[in-house]
């Protein structure tokens, strides 16, 4: 913690070599006083600034595709842990998590301001730590490790990273809100951001995809010296867990990649993008306790609604996509083909999310997201239907990931509209931007959660056997039924709820202008009472024999204010000037 003290005291006298009156603004430019910074509206978010703040959303996804698709077979078949443990394992981290997501949201927005901001700390001091924490996840400490050493080391080590990366996701999140701008600049930056997240799944997808390739080839061998041996009716014994050498050097080697990675992408989150000052900010707010804020966030129903709505859907697709890589194994048969469909999948989604931004500017957030994830129930239930038919799949797949891209990019489009229509009726509160964000991927992970504990249990219940080269047919109608019917139901819950959400095109129209208002008010009253200040002490100054009686001195030795008729000019020992348009003194 010295170390980084030094480093916030470095950055702080930097900035103290900065020529006194040069400003920044939100739109990242520079202006000469005061006056020009709060008057003049902001240009938007840079690009550059848009691109590195995207690039910061690269190490949660790369991870989460990581473990989202290959967790469970590395700890089922690799590891060898029975699918009651390891559905223990996998619930309780991403419980865990769910739970740390409000309690770390809550500390960032008590936490004080640095030369960095609020938020970069948390990102930067999270992101050793949780590379670390990857890379261990995925190490196996022994050749072959007992039931009672590898569930509490696994258990512990998910648990730590989802803990880290709750403290470097959740403020990553919130600085959408102090990137500057207006509501049309922070909806194009979390088009970005989705795009590059897109992106990062696509080389997760392809990384995992080659340990997966490892690992089946591994595995087929290995069944087949076990065919020759013995045949059973429906499983054939699971291949020895010294047979895996290979898959679990590859499996290793993904995480270090992967924690090379998630390093890069923070530093470049912390050079290119700098915090701006929260545009509807106020001296005068308050900050509440934990439980009445909690309690306000709940009771506001555009935020309940939609929370709701992002629940049940992010509960359909991981419960869909975290038994995909199975489905296509042990039902379609197409487990040779699983990195090409996956690629297919990833691919669509990554050129559809700039679509579906064009489509929302056009008919609205609310009926974009309606047309996109009603793609995912044709698209399902055709997969189900006809899952061996590689051409048809793929087409689906494609459909698939249009849908996914809706999902990714529509729900966190559409929560900042939610914390400007909470602040707007809200005004005395203060900072709760990230607990409106840790609050909103609580659901999302929890939705995640559940879909991978009802999976693994409702596979150890029905006979699924860790590693077997075969499943009976029970197993394979559970697998189907996971994939296809039950997501289904879960969407159309989800579909409801975003139905009884209440911002529409209009409203949020309506909050633009009402935004607008509000922050023009605070502007305005800062630039009035820096001038009253101004003049408040060049009263209780002497004046200069050189100046007539309706002048007065500012306290600044460069500048001083004369009073003429309607307008106040500025003048500055050079004897430049100029009037401020839309203030008076009087």
């Amino acid at each position: 913690m010295s170390c980084f003290q030094t480093l916030t005291d470095q950055l702080q006298t930097l900035r103290s070599h900065l020529p006194p009156h040069t400003i920044e603004r939100q739109d990242g430019n520079t202006c000469k006083d005061s006056h020009q910074c709060k008057t003049t509206r902001p240009a938007g978010i840079p690009l550059s600034r848009k691109l590195c703040y995207a690039v910061g959303g690269v190490p949660y996804q790369i991870t989460t595709v990581a473990m989202g698709f290959s967790l469970q077979i590395f700890l089922l078949d690799v590891v060898q842990i029975e699918a009651f443990y390891v559905s223990l394992i996998l619930f309780v981290s991403r419980a865990w998590d769910a739970v740390t997501d409000p309690l770390v949201g809550y500390l960032v927005s008590r936490s004080s301001l640095t030369p960095i901001g609020k938020l970069m700390p948390w990102v930067v001091l999270a992101m050793p730590f949780g590379v670390l924490s990857y890379v261990l996840l995925w190490f196996m400490p022994q050749g072959s490790m007992s039931q009672a050493f590898s569930v509490p080391w696994y258990l512990t080590a998910s648990c730590l990273f989802e803990t880290l990366m709750t403290c470097f996701n959740v403020p990553y999140l919130s600085l959408s809100m102090f990137l500057g701008g207006d509501q049309r600049d922070r909806d194009s930056a979390t088009a970005y951001r989705m795009s590059v997240e897109m992106l990062a799944m696509l080389v997760a997808s392809v990384i995992q995809g080659q340990v997966v390739a490892v690992y089946n080839t591994e595995r087929a061998g290995a069944c087949q010296q076990l065919d020759q041996i013995q045949e059973l009716p429906h499983n054939t014994p699971a291949p020895q867990a010294d047979t895996l050498q290979a898959t679990r050097k590859a499996f290793l080697t993904s995480a270090l990649v992967i924690g090379g990675l998630f390093f890069l992408c923070c530093l470049v989150l912390f050079l290119g993008v700098k915090e701006q000052h929260a545009p509807l900010y106020s001296p005068a707010r308050v900050r509440l306790s934990y439980l009445t804020t909690l309690k306000m966030l709940v009771c506001h129903i555009p935020y309940q609604r939609l929370v709701l709505g992002l629940l049940f859907a992010a509960l359909a697709f991981q419960m869909s996509l975290g038994n995909f890589a199975l489905f296509c194994t042990h039902v379609a048969g197409l487990g040779a083909q699983f990195q090409h469909l996956l690629l297919a999948l990833l691919i669509a989604a990554t050129i559809a999310v700039p679509l579906w931004q064009a489509i929302l500017v056009r008919v609205g957030k609310k009926t974009t997201l309606f047309i996109g994830l009603f793609l995912f129930i044709p698209a399902v239930t055709i997969i189900a239907c006809v899952p061996s038919n590689l051409p048809v799949f793929v087409t689906m797949c494609v459909m698939l990931g249009f849908s996914l891209a809706t999902m990714f990019l529509l729900p966190w489009s559409m929560l900042p509209d939610v914390v400007d229509d909470f602040a707007l009726r809200n005004p005395c509160c203060k900072d709760l931007e990230p607990l409106f964000f840790s609050c909103y991927a609580f659901c999302s992970k929890l939705g995640g959660g559940l879909s991978v504990g009802i999976s693994t249990m409702t596979l150890h219940f029905v006979g699924y056997r860790a590693g077997a080269c075969s499943h009976s047919e029970d197993v394979v109608t559970a697998l189907i039924v996971l994939f296809a019917p039950v997501p289904i139901t879960l969407l159309l819950v989800g579909l409801v709820f975003f139905h009884l959400y209440p911002i529409n095109e209009d409203r949020r129209l309506q909050l633009q202008r009402e935004r607008g208002r509000v922050v023009e008010a605070i502007h305005s009253t800062d630039i009035e009472e820096e001038i009253g200040s101004h003049i408040h002490q060049s009263r209780h100054q002497p004046h200069e024999s050189s100046l007539k009686s309706n002048d007065c001195r500012s306290s600044d030795p460069e500048m001083m204010f004369m009073k003429y008729s309607d307008d106040t000019v500025i003048m500055d020992t050079a004897g430049n000037s100029g009037k401020l348009q839309a203030f008076t003194v009087v």
